[in-house]
């Protein structure tokens, strides 16, 4: 057996549990890094190879964002650009476990990198605001600010919370892993507005400024909503009594 097919193989064996995934990225973005791990394994690259080959994709779509007028055939290579950034950013953890390689150091680098993408972006949709939209109300200068804001405190709440229930359970004395509950699939619908991998669908709108514009409001607004139930969710699970 090849490489790739080892490794594809071992891969859709190990999949982790898609309890709390967006429908996108359990049947899109976990299926694509699968095949781009296989691909990673079988050219010997290394996790953090990946992470940061996952980084130059978005770096570039950024950069088309930023620096190009919209238009269809930008939006295009945006959302490709994009798209592969994301399918990497699954594939390095997938080859993290498939090679026995995965380390502190090496998820550090990949949060580090998923906020760097996130601040980039909408840093780039606000030069594109200002440059090419040729907006009559300075206000929706604000748009950008206000999405990098709630998508910043979901990333940090989400891993931060993650982290001390982690601790929590390894200083736990009940011992052995805790109990997965099975996902559900009316939750992986509900979770589709705040998961990136429709945030890189909507550039596909990026050649129609107020197409665009509907799109990424309406992704704000649902970024906002979430915040704030994310957010007193996580701080009553971890001030619940027993922990």
């Amino acid at each position: 057996m090849s490489q790739f097919g080892y490794a594809i193989r071992e891969l859709s064996a190990a999949q982790k549990s898609a309890k709390g995934v967006s429908l996108y990225s359990r049947y899109v973005n976990r299926p694509a890094g699968r095949i781009l791990a296989a691909v990673g394994y079988s050219m010997k690259l290394t996790p953090n190879q990946i992470t940061l080959i996952g980084a130059l994709f978005t770096l570039t779509g950024g950069t088309l964002i930023a620096t190009l007028g919209p238009s269809p055939a930008v939006a295009l290579g945006v959302f490709v650009a994009l798209v592969l950034g994301f399918a990497l950013d699954s594939a390095d953890g997938q080859l993290a476990r498939l090679t026995g390689t995965g380390s502190p150091a090496g998820e550090w680098l990949d949060h580090v990198v998923d906020c760097a993408k996130m601040l980039a972006l909408h840093m780039a949709v606000l030069i594109s605001f200002y440059r090419h939209f040729d907006f009559s109300a300075p206000v929706y200068l604000l748009v950008p600010v206000a999405f990098q804001f709630a998508a910043v405190m979901v990333f940090f709440g989400g891993i931060l919370t993650e982290q001390l229930k982690r601790a929590e359970r390894l200083k736990s004395t009940a011992g052995g892993p805790a109990a997965v509950a099975p996902a559900s699939t009316l939750r992986s619908v509900a979770l589709l507005p705040v998961d990136y991998g429709v945030f890189c669908a909507i550039f596909l709108a990026f050649g129609s400024r107020d197409l665009f514009v509907t799109l990424y409001c309406v992704l704000l607004a649902a970024h906002v909503l979430f915040m704030v139930a994310f957010l007193v969710k996580w701080y009553r699970e971890l001030a619940a009594p027993g922990r």
